[in-house]
């Protein structure tokens, strides 16, 4: 089996069939900023073969410090055409597609908003959405769609990257955005699982709301990390 040069060194690690199911594989990213940009960058270095970018936002000079797209040349771009060029330089075979819209589910509901963006299909979504109302939106439509999806909790006002762990939705500490999280599925009914990257570093009250590349950038690549092991996982479990 021929495995892309690009990946070799990947594929040492997982086998050639693996390697080809990672190609294989589809996933959504929401929010491609501080956190979910360094997570498609991942995906795309891991040899993921179909990567969707959702943001609606442009990219603004104060996005520099975080966000991978971000230079003094992209700024005013489209946060998610300014990545999908970059990731198609590093491998021109992915189908890399970028959807300038914001992510809700009011107008349509969920079911069709999910058919919409694509989410039906995808193999993995990786939330890495700010607004509240919309996480918890896209949560109940992968839930909906049966679509694994790994989430990214509060990163701002944080310093310390080895401070960031993982844990299922309900088990999560520390972290403000996460307990927003449980406590918006409550009130919409939802008790489903699904396996989140947090940081349980406490700063002082009165830090300002900054954030800091090398705390985003780790949790985008433990998102990535997440679904690689998992479509690993589940490569390994078919071949038995």
């Amino acid at each position: 089996m021929n495995v892309n040069p690009s990946f070799q060194r990947l594929s040492l690690l997982t086998g050639a069939e693996a390697a080809e199911a990672l190609s294989r594989s589809r996933v959504l990213v929401f929010g491609v900023g501080g956190v979910g940009s360094w997570a498609a960058e991942a995906l795309v270095r891991s040899g993921i073969g179909t990567i969707s970018l959702i943001d609606s936002d442009q990219v603004e000079i104060t996005n520099i410090n975080r966000q991978i797209q971000a230079t003094s040349l992209s700024v005013g771009q489209k946060k998610a055409a300014a990545l999908a060029s970059r990731l198609k330089e590093i491998n021109p075979e992915a189908n890399i597609t970028a959807i300038h819209r914001f992510f809700s589910c009011k107008e349509l509901g969920i079911k069709e908003t999910a058919e919409s963006f694509g989410i039906v299909g995808a193999d993995y979504i990786i939330d890495a959405i700010d607004s509240l109302e919309s996480k918890l939106d896209l949560i109940e439509a992968a839930a909906a769609c049966g679509v694994t999806l790994f989430s990214s909790m509060g990163m701002a006002r944080k310093l310390n990257p080895t401070l960031l762990r993982t844990a299922d939705i309900w088990e999560t500490s520390s972290c403000p955005l996460a307990r927003l999280v449980r406590q918006g599925l409550r009130k919409r009914g939802f008790n489903g699982n699904f396996k989140v990257v947090y940081s349980d570093e406490q700063l002082p009250h009165n830090t300002e709301k900054g954030s800091a590349v090398f705390v985003t950038a780790s949790a985008g690549m433990i998102l990535a990390s997440l679904v690689v092991q998992d479509i690993l996982n589940r490569h390994a479990l078919k071949d038995r």
